[in-house]
């Protein structure tokens, strides 16, 4: 079993970087797996005897199952989770659900996908479904999964999808990048930078972990000192971070690349069972979300 556990341990790794990534102030390493904390044994009656009242009630403390609280675990109950979604962010709306199986019977809920519980806001138009990834320029496989990103985009996804990003917001490194991300957004340079930032960081070996180093890059790339300036620090980039970590609690996001598919479903690399898989995973997902 241990043997098994390692190689279980070692395909997640191949998929995604986990919360326990370190902070880029150095080349992203190796994540260790996201592991659930384990149940733990119910100790020895002394003695080798128990009563009969005490025995019963070790039993119902091994049989029920241990409540796993994430760092994110911070949302409120569903119904109350329901009306803060709706008057936080007023301007998103719940997706459209069709009636049967969201997939055919090549994927499979809870193993291939998880369904959102409850589903959350989507800023999708009118018969659109927005499909999200969750990524961090830091992590090597949002990395090494951008390119199938960028040609799915270009040439395979349906004209009904709406594709967007949202940066992980898990630590101060993640922030960092989540900030990178939208300040280039706000300058509407995002389409020119976003697969340059990624080789800066993973081929060119500058971390960008700091402001001077960020701005540096910039600078590079023909945007200002002060107008670098004035946008890393703007309202509009700190209204779009307020949203990203409102997103990222909902998602439930605790590794990255994650896919969500109009607020309803996630799945990632390794739940699909490779990224050939994933690209017609998230087109059944949609296409139910569409409808087809």
């Amino acid at each position: 079993m241990n043997k098994l556990a390692a190689l279980l341990s070692t395909l997640v790794l191949l998929a995604a970087c986990g919360k326990q990534e370190p902070a880029p102030s150095a080349p992203p390493a190796a994540a260790p797996a996201t592991e659930q904390p384990a149940t733990p044994a119910a100790p020895a009656a002394e003695g080798g005897a128990a009563t009969t009242d005490q025995a019963a009630a070790d039993q119902a403390a091994t049989a029920a199952p241990a409540e796993t609280v994430s760092e994110m675990d911070d949302a409120p109950p569903a119904t109350e989770q329901q009306q803060t979604a709706s008057t936080t962010q007023p301007q998103l709306k719940l997706g459209g659900s069709v009636g049967g199986a969201p997939t055919s019977s090549k994927f499979k809920e809870g193993t291939n996908y998880t369904k959102i519980v409850p589903a959350q806001p989507t800023n999708a138009a009118p018969g659109k479904v927005e499909v999200t990834e969750v990524f961090w320029y830091g992590c090597g496989h949002c990395f090494a999964l951008d390119p199938a990103i960028e040609a799915w985009k270009a040439k395979g996804k349906p004209a009904y999808v709406d594709f967007n990003r949202v940066p992980a917001m898990w630590n101060e490194g993640t922030r960092l990048h989540a900030r990178i991300f939208y300040t280039a957004e706000v300058l509407g340079k995002l389409e020119d930078l976003h697969t340059l930032i990624f080789r800066e960081i993973h081929v060119n070996g500058n971390q960008l972990n700091n402001v001077d180093k960020i701005a540096a890059f910039f600078a590079q790339h023909g945007v200002s000192k002060d107008k670098f300036t004035e946008t890393f620090s703007s309202f509009a980039v700190e209204s779009k971070l307020q949203r990203a970590d409102f997103l990222n609690k909902r998602y439930r996001i605790d590794s990255v690349p994650t896919v969500v598919v109009n607020g309803k479903f996630s799945t990632d690399v390794s739940k699909a069972g490779g990224e050939d898989k994933l690209f017609p995973l998230i087109e059944e997902l949609a296409a139910h979300e569409h409808g087809g």
